[in-house]
């Protein structure tokens, strides 16, 4: 496949001038420019991205462009793996962890290089990289520097930054359109006087050609496949506008200048895609009519917001906190949540902000967001900047139902289906199975396999992605697309199916050789292994398949002899919870000594979030043994790890537990000015979260969280205000989504429901409310 990324720039005269007042109650902003790419403002329309730093002289905008991977598609399963398997599970039945996971690290692991252990640039598998970083070096004024602020309005996904320059006002406006592929960057000032702009692309490794036009830059370039060649090939093409326009070039730097208002757009695409991105960009351009910037803007903020506006929360705080900077208003926070109730709701918006931003789900062939979204600073980016499927990349989407974004499910269900046919292999090859089988991590290439090592890439993720395909279902009651993915849903039970074995000493029939992802224990031998037979988090998510196949069957009406020999099957499988010897949920099929009692995964309390087996209402003993188990836990942990945790206290109908989670989880990570080497979880200046390093799935996480502690619908009915804190006892939302596909908007005080609004499929539906079951008749 030809491969090819055009990013086009054009700087010509605008008129717009937009203010972002610091008042302004969904917004950023800072009194200082970003000194490290952590402080920088995310803009992206799903598909390119750009990060300025807002600096007033020497500027630098981060680009990315969501399929920027290098690597390749590649087979690394090893075809003689299932011939160990027996051996593998004798061992595991003879308590013999240790040896059994030397085997599975010998024969039972990718047949090639993997992930590079999580440094993939230059191995098949691939990283995700940044597009390159535009520089702009201003000729301002020679003057002192005053009244400076940078900005991000959550409305409108407007950046901004504005200073002055002696007597000469500057406003520079960023956005990256949601009407067409294109960023903005908006230069004004107060002045007609001539503004004159340096313009470079820089690029560390991999352009193959730089040149400088009579009206522009044009930079091309190709990434590395991993196999000795090239495969994904990029070009950048700028070009220049302007009022009485006057244009040099020096070494690899474009110097513009022009009378009064300058504007620079840039867009990005890729053959990814199958369209030569040539042609794509040319097209676009001309349809963009350069010259009408105003209304390039209004399109923007149109099509942004029919998407953003769909939620409002109000918490009531303080207005003046809006007059703090955001750092400032984060350690405060930190200190006291409940005297910024605000920053909480900007938080939650801002993690809708990010999935519509990082996702751009009516483009065929969209990608989801990755561990970093769409938003990369780096060639060689942590952990390779793809989709850990562990926890990371479901907890991307946690929150797309609940926050009435449910289109912005649809890239990962379309990623889901891709890797599912590659998971076919897989399945043969690692156990001579039906089905499809997929691990803890994937690429955009479709990699399968499992990965370097058993104690992290042994545990298998099919089960799991099979939950967000049943809850998009269970969200929008589609039967057209419940039938449509009923054979992946089949597929992958039809694996578990068929490889489940018999435990000798419980009897139940169990996956083997899994993990509890990431986590390992002490046998009797004082060996430390993380290889097993059924772990809780395996027995729960094989239970929610199965029983997703049962109905969606049922539902269909389409009688499959597969889907009804599954409800006999679920009653020789492990019950959701066992309770240890210490009250607590047990993570493994025996209760063995934990080496890391407050490891960040708590992944055996799966079935209290994502999924619905422990219930305060319906399984009491089993919450409180979830209790039990976080409370040894602990309340800290990696960034998404509190995240998951204020889920999980969500579930737990603990309010001001969560709230404390969410305190936590903003804990500045930014412990000086210079560099965040070092720095502990929370949450950087620009809010992103600091797993460390930057995690999005923390961000997604956090705001899932908050709105599941004022909504939950999994129970078969919908509990308004579940979890709500007491330092949110008066608010307003509007737009929250439950099962079913009905919209909530409701308001309280004292933290009861004084009005509510549920729209949806006309009838009778149950609801939690004010301590009460009742039905409410929707209209």
């Amino acid at each position: 496949m030809r491969n090819r990324i055009l990013m086009l720039l054009v700087v010509c005269i605008s008129q717009t001038t937009l203010s972002f007042a610091q008042q302004n109650p969904l917004g950023l902003w800072y009194s200082k420019p970003a000194k490290i790419w952590e402080e920088t403002l995310p803009l992206g329309n799903g598909l390119i991205g750009m990060m300025p730093d807002g600096n007033p002289t020497t500027e630098k905008i981060v680009l990315n462009e969501i399929s920027m991977w290098s690597g390749s598609p590649e087979d690394p399963n090893n075809y003689d793996a299932h011939k160990n398997v027996s051996a593998i599970q004798a061992l595991l039945k003879a308590s013999k962890n240790d040896e059994a996971e030397k085997l599975v690290n010998e024969t039972f692991v990718t047949k090639g290089k993997g992930s590079g252990f999580g440094n993939g640039a230059n191995v098949p598998y691939g990283c995700y990289q940044l597009l390159g970083d535009l520089l702009l070096h201003y000729q301002l004024p020679s003057a002192t520097i005053t009244d400076y602020t940078r900005s991000l309005d959550l409305t409108t996904a407007t950046a901004q930054t504005s200073f002055r320059a002696g007597k000469t006002k500057i406003q520079r406006t960023y956005y990256t359109s949601f009407d067409k592929n294109v960023g903005v960057i908006q230069l004004h000032q107060n002045s007609s006087a001539r503004q004159t702009v340096g313009i470079a692309f820089a690029r560390k490794e991999n352009i193959d050609r730089y040149s400088l036009l009579n009206d522009g830059i044009l930079v091309e370039g190709s990434l590395p496949d991993g196999k000795g060649n090239k495969n994904l090939k990029f070009a950048g093409l700028l070009k220049v506008q302007g009022k009485n326009l006057k244009v040099s070039k020096k070494d690899q730097v474009l110097e513009v200048s022009a009378e009064g208002n300058l504007s620079i757009y840039v867009t990005a695409s890729t053959s990814y895609y199958g369209q030569d991105p040539n042609v794509t960009v040319q097209t676009n351009l001309a349809a963009l009519q350069l010259s009408n910037a105003d209304k390039m803007y209004r399109n923007h903020v149109n099509a942004y917001q029919k998407i953003f506006n769909r939620v409002e929360l109000n918490l009531f705080g303080n207005k003046s906190n809006t007059r703090v900077p955001t750092n400032e208003r984060i350690a405060n926070f930190y200190k006291d949540p409940t005297q910024d109730p605000d920053l909480a709701a900007i938080y939650y918006q801002y993690g809708r902000y990010l999935n519509i931003s990082s996702s751009a789900p009516k483009i065929s062939n969209s990608l989801p967001p990755n561990l970093q979204g769409l938003w990369a600073h780096q060639i060689q980016t942590p952990w390779n900047g793809d989709y850990h499927l562990n926890i990371n990349a479901q907890m991307n989407h946690w929150g797309v139902e609940v926050n009435n974004l449910s289109e912005y499910h649809q890239p990962f269900i379309e990623l889901i289906k891709r890797i599912a046919k590659t998971g076919e292999q897989t399945a043969k090859a690692y156990y001579n199975a039906p089905g499809w089988v997929v691990y803890m991590m994937t690429n955009v290439w479709g990699y399968s396999a499992p990965g370097e090592q058993a104690s992290w890439g042994a545990s298998t993720a099919s089960g799991w992605l099979c939950n967000h395909l049943w809850e998009h279902y269970l969200f929008t009651g589609d039967q057209g697309y419940l039938k449509e993915i009923y054979p992946i849903l089949k597929g992958a039970a039809q694996f578990y199916d068929h490889t489940l074995v018999q435990d000798p000493k419980t009897g139940w029939w169990v996956t083997s050789p899994s993990v509890s992802p990431e986590n390992a224990f002490r046998m009797s031998n004082g060996k430390v292994a993380a290889v097993v037979m059924g772990p809780t988090i395996d027995n729960q998510i094989v239970r929610e398949l199965y029983q997703a196949v049962i109905q969606a069957d049922s539902i269909l009406a389409i009688k499959d002899s597969f889907a009804t020999s599954l409800k006999g099957k679920l009653k020789a499988i492990p019950p959701p919870v066992v309770i240890s010897q210490s009250g607590r949920v047990m993570e493994w099929l025996e209760d063995y000594q934990e080496v890391e009692p407050k490891h960040r995964h708590v992944s055996h309390l799966y079935g209290l979030y994502p999924a619905a087996f422990i219930s305060p209402q319906t399984t009491p003993a089993w919450a409180e043994a979830a209790r039990k188990t976080l409370a040894v836990r602990g309340d800290e942990g990696t960034g998404w790890s509190r995240a998951w945790k204020i889920l999980f206290w969500a579930r737990l109908q603990d309010g001001d537990h969560a709230l404390e989670i969410l305190r936590q989880l903003l804990k500045p990570a930014f412990s000086n000015e210079t560099t965040y080497q070092g720095v502990g979880a929370g949450t950087y200046p620009n809010l992103f979260c600091a797993h460390p390093p930057f995690q999005i799935d923390g961000n997604f996480g956090g705001a899932a969280g908050i709105a599941e502690m004022l909504i939950q619908s999994h129970n078969g009915y919908i509990h308004l205000l579940p979890a709500l804190p007491k330092a949110w006892s008066k608010g307003q939302v509007k737009g929250l989504k439950a099962r079913g596909n009905y919209t909530v908007d409701m308001s309280w005080e004292n933290g009861k429901i004084i009005a509510l609004k549920i729209k949806g499929k006309k009838g009778n539906v149950r609801i939690f409310e004010n301590g009460t079951y009742k039905d409410y008749k929707v209209r």
